[in-house]
């Protein structure tokens, strides 16, 4: 019985710094978009990555407070790490396009509503970033037209950042 109790407190213990784990991050992840100035939307995708995260490893930490052995967490973990590895083997244009949209989430300097120019010898993409999403980057060209490119195009091709067009009030 006192076996029991054990495993309840622990449990008990466990959610509690669970939800204490998501209110530091939350909060680390607030002051990080609005000091980067992100927008809202990929703050919402940096939360959930880490709320996935924190939730394996509690998930993981429940296993082993209930009763499983590491050895069997350990061959869950890597059965799960091997079934996606393949995927993305599979899918290698998937998980480029995945790794391209994370680069340009975090480092790359482009963001929704920049005028640029998309360096390529074959087209002229000038225009407005109108949206930068898991696989692709939308924008709107200069004459009006909406393209849709692979992440990791953007990412292989050189890209200048240009001033903002003047709106058509101010020129009068």
């Amino acid at each position: 019985m006192t076996h029991l109790k054990n495993e309840i407190l622990l449990t008990m213990v466990l959610t509690i710094v669970v939800i204490l784990i998501i209110l530091l991050i939350k909060r680390a992840v607030k002051r990080f978009t609005l000091l980067r100035k992100i927008e809202i939307n990929r703050r919402k995708v940096i939360l959930s990555l880490c709320y996935l995260l924190v939730y394996i490893l509690a998930g993981s930490a429940l296993a082993l407070i209930w009763g499983m052995e590491i050895k069997q967490v350990a061959l869950v973990i890597s059965s799960v790490l091997a079934v996606l590895g393949i995927g993305f083997f599979a899918q290698w244009s998937i998980l480029s396009n995945l790794t391209a949209s994370v680069i340009l989430f975090l480092s790359h300097p482009v963001r929704i509503g920049d005028r640029i120019r998309i360096l390529d010898a074959d087209f002229d993409f000038t225009g407005e970033v109108k949206d930068i999403t898991g696989f692709y980057f939308f924008m709107k060209t200069d004459k009006g037209e909406y393209i849709s490119l692979p992440n990791s195009l953007v990412i292989q091709k050189g890209i200048e950042i240009l001033e903002k067009l003047p709106l058509e009030d101010e020129e009068n």
